[in-house]
């Protein structure tokens, strides 16, 4: 069943849930009779808006995980509520994995109007919300956070694993097969590298997932908010900053690529905003050394999406995305982000 499809099935049991329960323990929808219609639809979850006059929320169905765990709507609602105190996340009111009523985990969270961020207006402001979330204090040794005690490594696992799926393909073209091979077997004798991040942490929770759609940009309220949080880890903040920097981010949804200097602007910004001296000074060095990785995480999800896309992919097939991964799969394009890094090891 496509997620469109599904989305349309399940708008009748979702009135039928509001009608239902009590929602006493729930201040914010207690005594309200709720609208429900459909929000937006993604691989992992379907989102309906639920309205009672100018009061609203988000009505989230968790249909699938990408941390392989069955809490995965627990999991996201404690990071959101983690992160109440930042002022830049959208607030979690309710969860329920019961499974009693659905066959899926519920969530029921603020809803935020605004636009996506904008590369060319939003980067200072987006670096202010990434100060505000890395340095919002969460109990270290009493989160539920996955822990990347072993980051680059735990990059590259997962890295090796998709690509098997491009090398063993029919359809894979040869010279990139190669230059993929090669890429992973530098990789594998980088990863040692992450000693670094191990000798001297600075842990947070980043989000992992900073693509320009999951930030909502309010112009007329001047606020920016960061909105999907199903895969938050406890980490360096490098991850976030690298990865919001990405080639293969800023491009996902647009015509954008950072130049050298709006990188320099962008993490500038941050700095700025970071009150401990030491994360200030070793940003660049925590940086330099993740991005390989993070582009190596995102050409990796482009081989085997490439690849799933022309033969077994169950789900709707989009023609921006597949637009999207040829350009990403074009040789000249992968070496433009590599070669830097493979040369400098030579």
């Amino acid at each position: 069943m496509n997620t469109m499809h599904q989305m349309v099935e399940l708008l009748p049991k979702v009135r039928a849930y509001l009608d239902e329960q009590d929602w006493r323990d729930v201040p914010r929808m207690h005594g309200r009779t709720f609208e429900v219609s459909p929000l937006a639809q993604g691989e992992y979850n379907l989102n309906y808006l639920i309205a009672a006059g100018e009061f609203r929320l988000v009505f989230r169905v968790n249909i699938g995980t990408q941390i392989q765990r069955k809490d995965q709507i627990v999991y996201e609602y404690k990071a959101l509520r983690l992160l109440e105190r930042s002022g830049v996340t959208p607030r979690a009111y309710f969860v329920d994995d019961s499974r009693r009523f659905f066959d899926y985990g519920i969530l029921i969270m603020e809803f935020l109007a605004g636009e996506p961020l904008d590369y060319r207006r939003d980067t200072a402001p987006a670096a202010a919300l990434f100060a505000r979330i890395h340095q919002t204090e969460v109990p270290e040794t009493d989160n539920h956070l996955i822990r990347e005690s072993a980051p680059l490594s735990l990059i590259y696992d997962e890295c090796a694993g998709l690509l098997q799926r491009y090398f063993e393909s029919d359809q894979a073209d040869p010279a990139i097969r190669d230059y993929l091979r090669n890429l992973l077997r530098w990789a594998d004798a980088a990863r040692p590298k992450e000693r670094y991040y191990q000798a001297d942490p600075w842990p947070c929770i980043v989000n992992t997932e900073v693509n320009s759609g999951n930030f909502i940009v309010n112009r007329s309220a001047n606020t920016i908010h960061l909105v999907d949080w199903e895969m938050p880890r406890w980490g360096d903040p490098s991850q976030d900053l690298a990865h919001f920097c990405s080639p293969l981010t800023t491009l996902w949804k647009t015509d954008f690529r950072m130049l050298p200097q709006d990188r320099q602007r962008f993490l500038d910004a941050y700095r700025r905003r970071i009150r401990d001296r030491h994360l200030r000074d070793t940003l660049m060095d925590r940086i330099r050394l993740r991005e390989p990785f993070v582009y190596l995480r995102g050409i990796s999800w482009s081989a085997m999406g490439w690849v799933a896309y022309q033969s077994d992919y169950a789900g709707v097939k989009n023609a921006d995305t597949w637009t999207k991964l040829q350009q990403y799969m074009a040789l000249e394009f992968i070496r433009s982000l590599f070669n830097p890094f493979l040369e400098s090891a030579e």
